[in-house]
């Protein structure tokens, strides 16, 4: 089943993000998600979940049977890596400075679903510079404080 919105720029679009992020994690740690392991991972219903999990169903992002679990389609597997692939590299930006881990996951949990292509692009660029340069990221540290 095609994909209805790739796109997914609705409203509750960093919601369904969400969700397909923390699928991913599940299948990569334990080889399957569950709507109870889902419900978990996120502190919500089970209620909710499923009513979360049929609308991915029906928007072409992985495939539901009620009681048998789930699988990411192709689209929402390539979806989920790439907000995990976004995650991440906005928390390794800002680990370069120091920032307090707590700090750094509440900042990204809302930067991730704002954040556009070219800015991401554009902050991938920068920490791979810093990376390369030491001193320009000490130098940067230090302005900072």
């Amino acid at each position: 089943m095609p994909v209805k919105n790739p796109s997914l720029k609705s409203a509750a679009s960093s919601t369904v993000e969400d969700y397909l992020e923390r699928i991913l994690e599940l299948i990569n740690s334990k080889g399957y998600a569950r709507v109870v392991d889902i419900a978990s991972a996120l502190k919500i219903s089970q209620a909710s979940v499923t009513n979360m999990i049929q609308r991915l169903d029906t928007e072409g992002l992985l495939n539901y049977e009620k009681y048998r679990g789930l699988v990411l389609t192709t689209a929402g597997e390539k979806l989920a890596r790439s907000i995990a692939h976004r995650h991440q590299l906005l928390t390794d930006f800002l680990k370069l400075f120091g920032i307090d881990d707590d700090v750094i996951y509440h900042d990204v949990e809302g930067m991730e679903h704002h954040i556009s292509p070219p800015t991401l692009r554009a902050i991938e660029a920068l920490t791979a510079q810093l990376r390369r340069r030491p001193a320009l990221l000490a130098k940067l540290k230090l302005a900072g404080t």
